[in-house]
């Protein structure tokens, strides 16, 4: 697979599992993650994941919720081409980090912003972890 090739489409049930174990085992979030504790969502167009985070570990990933089944502090929002080009091991440019996204993409940071920047340096490296866990858009 070359670096500008999509991985394979999971379920999105087996993609939650995947992000979740994968969040669990990161030595990073691991080691920054004893205050990380928020929950947000990620809008990928096709699905909707709510991640609720206690402490480091993702407690829940919630598929495609409801607008009023979970409670989430920001929302984290692109497209399905702004995703995919996250879930490659080597991303394009402008698919490098949330920061880039939003202002050369259509990628959106809404919500209370203020619990995304204390937490930064965490969702930053769970969304690093797209590279291997792949997104499921």
């Amino acid at each position: 697979m070359t670096a500008t090739e999509t991985t394979p489409v999971q379920a999105a049930e087996d993609w939650a599992r995947s992000f979740g174990e994968a969040t669990n085992s990161d030595p990073e979030i691991q080691a920054h993650g004893n205050y990380f504790t928020c929950s947000y969502l990620l809008d990928m167009t096709d699905h909707r994941f709510v991640v609720r985070m206690v402490s480091g570990k993702a407690a829940e990933v919630v598929v495609d919720p409801g607008p009023l089944d979970v409670h989430y502090q920001f929302t984290i929002r692109a497209g399905v081409e702004t995703w995919r080009g996250f879930g490659v091991p080597v991303p394009p440019p402008m698919h490098h980090g949330i920061w880039a996204a939003t202002f050369q993409r259509d990628m959106s940071l809404e919500g209370d912003v203020l619990v995304l920047m204390q937490n930064l340096r965490c969702i930053t490296r769970q969304i690093e972890l797209l590279r291997t866990v792949g997104v499921p858009v």
